[in-house]
Parts: C-alpha cells; sequence; structure tokens
C-alpha cells in the first residue's frame, strides 16, 4: 500500500510536472499570445484535477471576461453568450473581488445562494450541470486579474493537492499575463519608437516641407492607435484646414477640400476654448450628430466614424492644429493611445516650428540676396535708375508672391511708369501711354496725399472711383492690391504697386518687404540724385575753366568767349539751342548762337529783336533778372500775336529761359535757352545761369569791356 501510494504520488508529481513543462511550451511557442496559454493551462487543470468542465476569466476593474472555455459545445455557446460578467456581491466571484483567493464548494446544490435563487448559481446547475466547483483568483500585488474556474457534475470535493495544482497553473497564468503585458508594452514602445525614427527621418529628407512629415505622423499615430482614419487639421485663428488625410473616404474627403469654421465643430471649439484633448466615444449617439451638425454628420455618414479623439497641436498655448483620429466602431481611445496621439501633436508642434524658423531664414536669405543683387546693380550703374528700379521691382513680386507691379515716379506735376514687371500688355500700354495725374479715388492718389500704405484685399468688393481704378480691375485683373509710397522728408517721390490676381491679401511681412524695398528705391533716388548734382557741379566747373580758359587765350575777343559759354550751357542744360544776344539801347542783336542748326538758321533770318510792349525782351529791359516760360503755346503773346507765334512754331520752341546780362544796373544783354519740348528748366540750372551771368560781368568789368 504504501509502494502504490508513492507511485501514486510520483506519477501524479510527474503529471504536473510534465504539464508544467508542456504550458511552458505553448508560452515559449506564442511569445505575447494568450490564448493557446489559457487554453493548455484550462486543459491540463481539468485533465490533473478529474474535472469535467472549467474556463478562465480576465477582469478589468469592472466586469470578467470569457478567457478561455473547455468542453462541450453547449456549455462552450452558453460560456460566450454570457458576455461581460458583472459579479453578484454574493456569488463566488463576488468573495473573489472581496479578496478570497479560493472559492470551493462541495455541492452547489446545497448552498445558500442555490435556495435562494441567485441567478448565476442557478444558471450554473441548470446550463452546466455543475455540482462541486473551484474558483481560484489570479492576482499580482493583490490586484485581481481574473479567475481560473473547474467544475464536477458529481459532488465530489476536490482535494487539498488539486486545489493547489490549480493554484499553481493560476500563478503561472498571471506570470503569462505579466509577461504579455510587458511584451505588448516592449513592442508597442518600439513601434512608436519606430515610428518616431521614420518620422524624423521623413522630417530631415525634406526640411521646411510639411507636406510629407504630416502624412508620415498622421499614418503611423492612426495606426498605432488601432484607428479606422485620421485628419490632420491647421488652424488659422478662425478656420480648420485639412492638411493631412489618412484612410478617408473619397466622399468624406471632398467635403474636407474646404475650410471649416471652426464654430462649426462643437469639439474643435473646447480645443479652441483651452482643451487638450477630446474624446467621443459614440459620435452617432451625440447630441451634435442628433442636431444636424454638418460636420459630425459628414464624420459619421460619409467617413463612416463611430468613436472620434482630438488632439491640440500648442506652441505656447497659441492652437496651431489638431490630430483628430477616429474608429469604424464603438471603442473608447485607451489612456496610453491618448498620450501617443498627444506625443504626435507635440512632435507635429515641433516640426511646424522647424518649417517656421526654416522658411523665416530662407526669407531672410532671399532678402539678403535681393539686398545684395540691388546693391550691386546700384554699384554696376551709378546714376542710372532704370536698372535699379527694374530690380527692385523684379525681387519685390518674387518676394512677395505677386502676379505683376508698376514703380511710378513723380516727373515734375505728374507721375510715369519709370519700371514695370509681369504687367498684363493692354494694361501696360495703358500706363505707359503718357505721364498722368493721380486720380483722387485711385490707389496712387491715395498715396500721393498722404497715406504709407494701401492695402486692398480685393478690389470687387469696392467700386473703383476713378478711371485708372476702373481700367486696371478690367485691363489687368487685379484682384488684391498693395502699394507703397517713396518719400524722403515728407516730400512725395513714387510709389511701390504690386498686384495679384486672386483674392489672397498680402502678410505683414510681405508689406513690411515691399516698404523695405521703397526705403531702398529712396536711397537709390537720393543717391542718383547726389550724383547727378555733383556730375553737373563738375561738369559746371569744367565747363567755367574751359571758357576762362579761351578768355584767356582771346584777350579783348569776345566771339570765342560767348561761343564757348553758350555752347557749354546749351549742353550743361539739356537745351536744343541757344543764343547769346547784347542790348545797344533799343535792339537785342544776336552775338553767340549754338545748337540746333534749323533753328539757329532761322534765329538769324530774324534778326535783331526788338522788344514789344509785355513781351519777355520788354520784361528784361524793365529790369527782370531770369524770364522762364514753361510752354509758350500757354502765354497770352503766343495766342495773341502772330509774329511771336511764328518764331516759336518756326524753331519748334516750347520751353525757354533768359537770364539778364547787367553790370550794376546796366542792362548789357541777354543769354537764352530753348526746348523743343514741354520740359521746365530747374531751378538748379536757372541758379547755375546767375552764376555764369555774375562772372561774366565780373570779366568784362577786370577787362575793362
Amino acid at each position: 500500500m504504501e509502494n502504490a501510494r508513492l507511485l501514486t504520488e510520483t506519477r501524479e508529481a510527474l503529471e504536473q510536472q510534465t504539464a508544467t513543462a508542456e504550458v511552458l511550451g505553448v508560452i515559449n511557442s506564442s511569445p505575447g499570445d494568450l490564448a493557446p496559454v489559457f487554453d493548455a493551462m484550462l486543459d491540463k487543470a481539468i485533465r490533473l484535477c478529474e474535472a469535467t468542465h472549467g474556463h478562465l476569466l480576465n477582469y478589468d476593474d469592472e466586469c470578467f471576461h470569457l478567457a478561455a472555455v473547455s468542453d462541450d459545445p453547449r456549455w462552450v455557446e452558453w460560456v460566450r453568450q454570457s458576455g461581460a460578467i458583472k459579479p453578484e456581491p454574493d456569488s463566488a466571484l463576488g468573495r473573489l473581488l472581496r479578496g478570497e483567493d479560493v472559492v470551493h464548494i462541495p455541492d452547489v446544490i446545497d448552498t445558500d445562494g442555490y435556495r435562494s435563487g441567485l441567478p448565476s448559481r442557478i444558471a450554473l446547475v441548470q446550463n452546466t450541470g455543475a455540482r462541486t466547483a473551484l474558483w481560484v483568483a489570479l492576482r499580482k500585488e493583490q490586484e485581481l486579474r481574473g479567475a481560473f474556474i473547474i467544475y464536477r457534475r458529481e459532488v465530489r470535493p476536490f482535494s487539498d493537492k488539486e486545489i493547489a495544482l490549480v493554484e499553481n497553473f493560476a500563478a503561472q497564468a498571471v506570470i503569462a499575463m505579466e509577461n504579455a503585458r510587458l511584451m505588448t508594452e516592449t513592442r508597442e514602445a518600439l513601434e512608436q519608437q519606430t515610428a518616431t525614427a521614420e518620422v524624423l527621418q521623413v522630417i530631415n529628407s525634406s526640411p521646411g516641407d510639411l507636406t510629407p512629415v504630416f502624412d508620415a505622423m498622421l499614418e503611423k499615430a492612426t495606426r498605432l492607435c488601432d484607428a479606422g482614419f485620421g485628419i490632420l487639421w491647421t488652424f488659422d485663428g478662425q478656420h480648420l484646414r485639412a492638411v493631412a488625410l489618412y484612410g478617408v473616404s473619397a466622399a468624406f474627403a471632398d467635403l474636407l477640400k474646404q475650410p471649416i469654421d471652426v464654430t462649426d465643430s462643437p469639439a474643435f471649439a473646447e480645443i479652441v476654448g483651452g482643451r487638450g484633448f477630446v474624446q467621443l466615444v459614440d459620435l452617432a449617439a451625440s447630441q451634435a450628430y442628433r442636431d444636424g451638425n454638418l460636420l459630425r454628420r459628414a464624420t459619421v455618414d460619409l467617413g463612416g466614424a463611430q468613436t472620434g479623439l482630438a488632439v491640440a497641436l500648442r506652441r505656447d498655448d497659441a492652437l496651431l492644429g489638431i490630430f483628430a483620429t477616429y474608429r469604424q466602431e464603438v471603442r473608447p481611445f485607451t489612456d496610453k493611445q491618448i498620450a501617443l496621439l498627444q506625443n504626435f501633436a507635440a512632435q507635429a508642434v515641433i516640426a511646424m516650428e522647424n518649417a517656421r524658423l526654416i522658411a523665416e531664414t530662407r526669407e531672410a536669405l532671399e532678402q539678403q540676396t535681393a539686398t545684395a543683387e540691388v546693391l550691386q546693380v546700384i554699384n554696376s550703374s551709378p546714376g542710372d535708375l532704370k536698372p535699379v528700379f527694374d530690380t527692385m521691382l523684379e525681387k519685390a513680386l518674387n518676394l512677395c508672391d505677386a502676379a505683376f507691379g508698376v514703380l511710378w515716379t513723380k516727373v515734375a506735376a505728374s507721375y510715369q511708369a519709370s519700371a514695370l514687371s509681369g504687367v498684363p500688355p493692354k494694361y501696360a500700354d495703358f500706363v505707359t501711354r503718357e505721364p498722368r495725374g493721380p486720380e483722387p479715388g485711385g490707389v496712387l492718389g491715395r498715396l500721393v496725399r498722404g497715406e504709407a500704405l494701401v492695402h486692398i484685399p480685393d478690389t470687387t468688393a469696392t467700386t473703383p472711383s476713378d478711371e485708372t481704378g476702373r481700367t486696371q480691375a478690367e485691363l489687368s485683373g487685379a484682384r488684391t492690391v498693395l502699394g507703397v509710397s517713396l518719400r524722403k522728408d515728407n516730400a512725395f517721390l513714387g510709389a511701390f504697386l504690386i498686384y495679384r490676381k486672386e483674392v489672397r491679401p498680402f502678410t505683414d511681412k510681405q508689406i513690411a518687404l515691399l516698404q523695405n524695398f521703397a526705403a531702398q528705391a529712396v536711397i537709390a533716388m537720393e543717391n542718383a540724385r547726389l550724383l547727378t548734382e555733383t556730375r553737373e557741379a563738375l561738369d559746371q566747373q569744367t565747363a567755367t575753366a574751359e571758357v576762362l580758359g579761351v578768355i584767356n587765350s582771346s584777350p579783348g575777343d569776345l566771339a570765342p568767349v560767348f561761343d564757348a559759354m553758350l555752347e557749354k550751357a546749351t549742353r550743361l542744360c539739356s537745351a536744343s539751342h541757344g543764343v547769346l544776344r547784347t542790348f545797344d539801347g533799343q535792339d537785342f542783336p544776336l552775338a553767340a548762337a549754338s545748337g540746333e542748326p534749323f533753328a539757329l538758321e532761322r534765329l538769324r533770318q530774324f534778326g535783331p529783336v526788338r522788344p514789344t510792349p509785355g513781351g519777355a525782351f520788354a520784361a528784361i529791359v524793365a529790369g527782370e533778372p531770369v524770364i522762364h516760360v514753361a510752354d509758350v503755346r500757354d502765354t497770352e503773346q503766343y495766342q495773341t500775336n502772330p509774329n511771336a507765334r511764328q518764331r516759336s512754331d518756326l524753331m519748334h520752341v516750347r520751353t525757354w529761359l533768359a537770364v539778364a546780362l547787367r553790370r550794376e544796373d546796366t542792362l548789357l544783354g541777354m543769354i537764352a535757352l530753348y526746348r523743343q519740348e514741354a520740359r521746365p528748366f530747374s531751378e538748379r540750372k536757372s541758379r547755375s545761369y546767375k552764376i555764369s551771368r555774375r562772372r561774366r560781368s565780373l570779366r568784362w568789368r577786370m577787362r575793362g569791356y
């Protein structure tokens, strides 16, 4: 008997060790997969403990869920149909929840629960025929993870060894569950790290380009969160724009092409209001869906979404966008998945910030390059503003992303298009036809009147009140206009006008950039003016020196002196021809002439000029030091005196300037310059004539002439 007992114990121990080894083999062959492990454990426990059937349950802090079941199909189907089991307080599972590790009932029918009609106890007997039952808790550090349950269909209590054997299997099940959890977490962490590395690789391979970055992030986030599809939105303060889609149906994607007002989405409005994330477990059951909210309806009906999660993209409390991912079944996202999406959102913010910094650096480099190129043009063409203006306008259009532009400059009392770039031919012909005055209601007119800049986001939103504005809309197709004035010491010098053919307002940076070009243009104009004045002063000094040389080389002979003086004056003042007349007390005989041969021949044919009352010569005789006629055709003498009109027309004279030659109060003669176009002489030219006149009078006094 003792040998038989020892042999039985040895056989049982061997069977248990073999069963344990087989379970460990299953664990090793299916790492992280608990289903075959639980099936093997349950099968071994039922066989070694001589039970008839059983099952293994998981616990999620609220309900028990079936993890493994054995026995006939009728029993299996009944257990599966039970679904989530919410334990009754007086049931065996309820006792495990209260802290018991083992519940052993020798006869289920002979219990207060069965006699009192406890539903779970009655169902157990009726559906499985169980009479003896054993429940063993699966615990890790006092935390209930599940239950190991085996039954006998006859009244035969389990022995202490059998209970210990089930407890051993329960301990192995807890170890397997913990290993699977750690392996799952490790796998998830590895997947997340791999996804992060892949996203970083995309960021590195496309610096400043957010499209592939957003696409990669959204694909990884949606997949790792076990979602059906996802959308990445950017936010501009009022509207959300879908910049990346993953797994979105074609019909829903078509709807998402248009910007969405943030007030049209209650969930997104909450995020704008400050929330970090919003989860909607059942979108179809939400109030917004019942109220017919367009976006919510489309998300459910067109996208098939049931559970949604939206996470904010923020930098320094400023909302930049929203990460949204959806499941097509009602299944809430876990805390880990929410944290994972928040991690991707943080990466998206970093990518957006990097792209912003790269864009700013690129823009700054482009601006510096453009400035350097403009300075190079200025240096290569000193005093010549045409290539400078052309280069500036081209760079401004490129950097401000405009379609075409015009640079206007002030010429006397009118304004001319000094540079054009990309201007439609019909509109170019209109603006270059002739210098024009600014129309009060136009952009140029507003700049002339004192506005520093004029920005019209949509030209069709307002009716142009001036001819230029109407013609601009008709001939150029401009929709957005930006004008910046060129000023020095509050004096209006010109304006930059740039245009877009679509409604797209210029940004603050682009406005500042055009203002910078305007400032450079003013500097270039001022440099050109100073250079011109310097060159003119040098020309005048050279001319004076040459005249003095003629005087010195021909003492007492006025003819070469007058010829030299007149030639220099005509050339330096950009006149077509000029004359020097002496005065004999009654007439002005011709003493010297320079310039266009045809006009000079006519002058010689006219002979001496006798002053007529009201005429310019009479004014000189009367004491006027300078006579300046901007356009002879506007004078009364031209309009009423046929002789005067004939003389002007024969010589093609439109603008002329006369300066008296006086010694003390004695009139000695006059010097006159003529232009064949209506183009007034500048004040600087007039002053140079007076200086030349004083020098001549001084020389004559010194030489006794």
